[in-house]
């Protein structure tokens, strides 16, 4: 199924205002400078925060349907992603699914099982990624999803998220790595400091 996310106007304090429009399968990067508003504006389109303008799926406003309803749709993926639960896997709805995605991560899937905290920040990143995955939202929304990421689970990284682009799910990437960028991109929203 074919998804289209548009934004207009999005604007926190200081911060915006914000206009995009991203379709299903697509990865749009936003990149700037530290503190330009990147994380702000992923969790305005998450609802995650209060803010002003408007933000629509398929024509659908975000304020005409519950908050957690419209999170199943749009999943925010924080740079430091919080673990609550004394499991990892009490954090998925499918911990038996999360143990099979591992692999596409070259996690051990027996973290699943784990307290949180037993997991390195690497480690812990790439599940967030799982979680976030998790029942194939129409869009991701991934905030430095890989800053604590070396080459080679960064690279799978990629190769996870082309496969979802794939399969129709459509990407807001937050990234100061320009690299990154370049390769997972169809279009770019540069924001400056104000």
């Amino acid at each position: 199924m074919s998804h289209h996310l548009l934004a207009k106007g999005l604007k926190f304090q200081a911060v915006g205002p914000f206009d995009l429009s991203v379709e299903s399968g697509k990865c749009l990067a936003v990149v700037g400078p530290s503190g330009a508003g990147k994380s702000l504006l992923l969790k305005m389109l998450a609802d995650l925060i209060p803010h002003e303008g408007t933000c629509s799926l398929d024509g659908v406003d975000a304020r005409s349907i519950p908050a957690p309803h419209w999170r199943q749709s749009l999943r925010y993926c924080a740079a430091e992603p919080g673990w609550w639960a004394p499991t990892i896997g009490a954090h998925f709805r499918d911990p038996g699914a999360a143990r099979l995605a591992c692999s596409s991560l070259r996690l051990d899937p027996s973290l699943i099982d784990a307290a949180p905290e037993r997991a390195s920040t690497g480690e812990r990143q790439r599940l967030a990624l799982l979680r976030s995955m998790e029942d194939d939202p129409a869009f991701l929304l991934l905030d430095e999803p890989s800053s604590a990421l070396d080459e080679t689970s960064t690279g799978l990284m990629e190769t996870l998220l082309e496969d979802a682009m794939h399969r129709g799910m459509g990407l807001i990437l937050a990234s100061h790595d320009r690299r990154q960028v370049a390769r997972l991109a169809h279009d770019i929203l540069e924001i400056a400091r104000t």
